[in-house]
């Protein structure tokens, strides 16, 4: 499988107090931005990889310890996020090694081809494609602002 960038996913419980974690505390430059209100999202530069900030909807109270193969409600306190080549290909390789898909490829409502697979303890990780028209493959300084 041709991986070409990763993030790790973290869905705090209070996602303002975490934004200013990364963003202020750590000052860590920002990548990116998306969505609005509790289900706002923030891809953090980090190094060589990116750090994604993303507000899900409330966990019960009290909080449960973190899931980390998470439900559909709520997704898992920290995800890998893989973005390869051709989901098609990744699947179909994985496949190949005995490695189960927990959810085979969707297109997600924000334009990216997504399927899920587990690490051996749960973890989630998501294999992402980004489909050629997608605005994550335009080139930043050629959009108007």
């Amino acid at each position: 499988m041709e991986v070409l960038t990763s993030r790790t996913i973290i869905h705090p419980r209070d996602l303002d107090r975490s934004l200013a974690f990364y963003g202020e505390d750590l000052d860590l430059a920002v990548a990116r931005e998306f969505g609005q209100g509790a289900g706002r999202g923030v891809v953090f530069f980090a190094g060589g990889g990116l750090i994604e900030v993303v507000g899900t909807r409330p966990r019960p109270s009290p909080a449960p310890a973190p899931d980390l193969a998470g439900t559909a409600d709520h997704p898992p306190a920290i995800a890998l996020w893989l973005q390869v080549r051709s989901i098609g290909a990744a699947i179909a390789d994985l496949q190949g090694r005995g490695v189960p898909v927990v959810r085979p490829p969707v297109l997600e409502p924000w334009g990216l081809i997504e399927a899920w697979i587990e690490d051996p303890d749960g973890l989630r990780i998501h294999l992402v494609e980004v489909p050629a028209d997608h605005p994550l493959r335009r080139d930043a300084r050629f959009i108007e602002r």
